[in-house]
């Protein structure tokens, strides 16, 4: 965003967010990504590398909010879609075990191997169901925000 758009741009209150937390907030998403990008290159530790390739992936994620950084975009507005682009990444991430799963079944099936060394199926892991309810419980959440009137 230019600094003639963000002058032109309403900064009162009630018109959501003002030009400084805009920025602000621009700001705070842009260094993340970079700081992320910095604990991946570094040559010191590798707990400081971990750090950083969880960091990529959120940030990654955050930046799906960069066009909502403007001057009088509400924070309703600003927070239903976080919810919406954490739910994407949830669904995306029971979708990928299941899929590798399946391909994992194909694969060793044809080896006749057993793909649960464990005993349980992937589906039966606790770790599955605690993402899909979290995918549920943020889709409820998404619900509940449009239905409100914004104040």
């Amino acid at each position: 965003m230019t600094d003639a758009n963000r002058a032109a741009a309403p900064s009162s209150a009630s018109a959501g967010m003002s030009v400084k937390a805009a920025t602000y907030l621009e700001y705070a998403i842009i260094s993340l990504g970079l700081l992320a990008l910095v604990l991946i290159f570094q040559p010191f530790s590798l707990a400081l590398f971990s750090i950083g390739c969880v960091l990529v992936v959120a940030a990654g994620l955050i930046n799906n909010l960069l066009p909502l950084c403007e001057p009088g975009v509400s924070p309703r507005a600003f927070l239903t879609i976080a919810l919406v682009v954490a739910m994407v990444f949830l669904i995306v991430l029971l979708v990928s075990v299941s899929a590798a799963h399946l391909y994992g079944v194909y694969f060793v099936e044809q080896a006749a191997v057993s793909t649960t060394p464990v005993g349980k199926p992937y589906y039966a892991q606790p770790f599955i169901w605690t993402v899909a309810a979290a995918a549920v419980v943020l889709a409820g959440l998404i619900k509940l925000l449009k239905r409100r009137p914004q104040a």
